[in-house]
Order: structure tokens, then C-alpha cells, then sequence
């Protein structure tokens, strides 16, 4: 009862103060809210792309009601700076509806679309609750992990996953190169190490020194690769030494590759956390739009992109 009392009268009014003061204060706040509802309304009417046709370029991306709009606009400037035909794969959460994909169909017509249900077979088939009840209930509570499980599981090959808060300005040759021949892991660089878990526990789980600062805002790989087993026995064993964190995901794709080559983003191309001047000027390859720098994602970005 006193947690409770505590939790509402001083630890939730608190932690809403420190979200104001970080995104800028009350009016920004409002400019920020006002620059989202209008990023979502023009994603409903984005003008259609002519591409120069060629073999598609197939990228998967989790979304649903609160973030379809991003997803759109972050297909829509991929594929305007690439000039590629795109046969997105978009898996739902279970809140998509008509009035949501209407979008993407419009402008992506080799869009698939992955229903909750679909993917909850496959779960099911690959993923048993009674053989992997760590990340079958990570599954339901904590949305991160369907970026790793839902493009992966009970299939093979590599596969490009975005998170939706993307937005490209130039031509992002790297990602191209990779789609076209991926022969190793892939993934972005982070702002700064954001694992949730102590370093020595993953780097003994792992059996390798986990590398800093892996993020996966976009990541590569392939689910012949994928040991679930062990990512069973990594999710359990981080959960019950160190509790839940919200950084899991990120923390076991940055065990399942360390010690491995991989392909890593060049970050001053693709730029996790813009902040100004980049994030005024929009200069780098792509920027991925974490904390505070959604205030600039949704006041300011999403309108470069259109014009870029």
C-alpha cells in the first residue's frame, strides 16, 4: 500500500517532470505533439514513388496503430533515396487495421503484412511455451523482442529489420551493399552502451567480450544463425541474476554477435540520437530517433525528409 502511495504521490509526478524539463519544457512539448499529429496526417497522403524497378528490396519492420505513420514515412524515404522497389514485410502487432495499411498498400503494393495471428502459429510450432517459457513470456510483455523473434523464428536467411523511427536523406549505399550480397551480422552503432545487464555476466554467457555500443535500430541477420536454445537460457539467466530490463533485446543480439566480423553502419552516416546542428540540418545518411530527439524527429525531421 505505501509502494503504491509512493509510486503516485512522489516517483510518477517526478519521473513526468524529468520527461518535461528533457523534451524541452511544456511548450516544446506541445510543438512536439502538435509536429507528430501532422507527421501522421501527411503520411496518409505522401505523393507515390516511380522506382527503376530491379529485383525488390525486402525490409521487415514491427508496427502497429501508434506507429504505422513512422513506418510509412520510414519506407517512403528509403526508397525515394534509393530509388529501389520496396516488398516490405510488416509485421503486426494485432492493432493494425484497414485504415492503417491503406497507406502502405498505396504506396508499397508488394507489402505483406504478417497477422498477429500468423505469427503466434509459427510461435507455437518453433517456439513452444513449455520449451521456451522465458522468451515466450518476454514475447507478451515486453513488444522489443518481436524484432528479434517474429522476422527469425521458423525461417532462414538474412533479413533486413528497421525499427520505424527512421528517416533517410541520402543515398544509404551501406544498407544497399549489404541487402544485395549479406554474408555477415549487421547492425548500427548506439549513442552509448545501452545493454541493461553488467558486462561480465553477458561476456560470460556470451563466452566472447560483448563489443560496445551495438544498436539495432537496424540490424542483419539470419535465422539459420539463431540459436533459440541458448537465447532461452540468456533471457532466463539475465532475468533471474539482474532482473528485467528494457534493453534486453539489444543486449542479446549484442551477445549472439560478439566475438563475430560484422558489418557495422558507419555512424556518422547513420546517426542514432541526432542532436543539433545534425539534427536542425539533416546532413548524415539516416538518423534513428531515440529519447529526446523525437522533439526534433516530429517538429522538424519528418518535414526534411519530405523535401530532401
Amino acid at each position: 500500500m505505501l509502494g503504491r502511495l509512493a509510486l503516485h504521490l512522489y516517483h510518477t509526478p517526478l519521473n513526468r517532470l524529468r520527461d518535461c524539463l528533457r523534451e524541452g519544457g511544456p511548450f516544446q512539448q506541445r510543438r512536439t505533439e502538435h509536429g507528430r499529429s501532422a507527421m501522421e496526417q501527411a503520411a496518409r497522403s505522401l505523393p507515390p514513388l516511380h522506382p527503376a524497378g530491379g529485383i525488390p528490396a525486402e525490409i521487415h519492420l514491427l508496427t502497429g496503430r501508434r506507429f504505422w505513420y513512422q513506418t510509412v514515412f520510414c519506407l517512403w524515404s528509403f526508397a525515394r533515396h534509393t530509388g529501389r522497389t520496396l516488398a516490405p514485410v510488416i509485421y503486426d502487432d494485432g492493432t493494425l487495421t484497414g485504415e492503417f495499411t491503406a497507406s502502405l498498400l498505396r504506396l508499397f503494393p508488394q507489402t505483406r503484412i504478417v497477422a498477429k495471428s500468423e505469427t503466434l502459429a509459427r510461435l507455437d510450432a518453433f517456439l513452444p511455451i513449455s520449451r521456451y517459457p522465458a522468451l515466450r513470456e518476454r514475447w507478451l510483455n515486453y513488444p522489443n523482442i518481436r524484432k528479434l523473434t517474429d522476422p527469425h523464428i521458423g525461417s532462414a536467411g538474412w533479413k533486413l529489420v528497421l525499427d520505424s523511427d527512421l528517416l533517410f536523406f541520402r543515398r544509404p549505399d551501406f544498407l544497399l551493399n549489404w541487402l544485395d550480397a549479406p554474408d555477415r551480422s549487421m547492425h548500427a552503432v548506439d549513442c552509448q552502451t545501452s545493454y541493461g545487464y553488467s558486462r561480465p555476466l553477458m561476456n560470460q554467457l556470451a563466452g566472447h567480450p560483448v563489443a560496445n555500443l551495438v544498436n539495432v535500430g537496424l540490424t542483419g541477420l539470419d535465422g539459420a544463425h539463431i540459436d533459440w536454445d541458448q537465447l532461452e537460457h540468456w533471457t532466463h539467466t539475465l532475468q533471474i541474476r539482474e532482473s528485467t530490463s528494457y534493453y534486453l533485446e539489444q543486449a542479446l543480439i549484442a551477445m549472439m554477435v560478439a566475438g563475430r566480423d560484422c558489418s557495422i553502419a558507419p555512424a556518422a552516416d547513420y546517426i542514432t540520437l541526432p542532436r543539433p546542428p545534425e539534427a536542425l540540418h539533416c546532413r548524415a545518411v539516416m538518423h534513428h530517433y531515440v529519447a529526446e530527439s523525437k522533439r526534433w524527429y516530429f517538429q522538424h525531421c519528418w518535414k526534411v525528409a519530405l523535401k530532401s
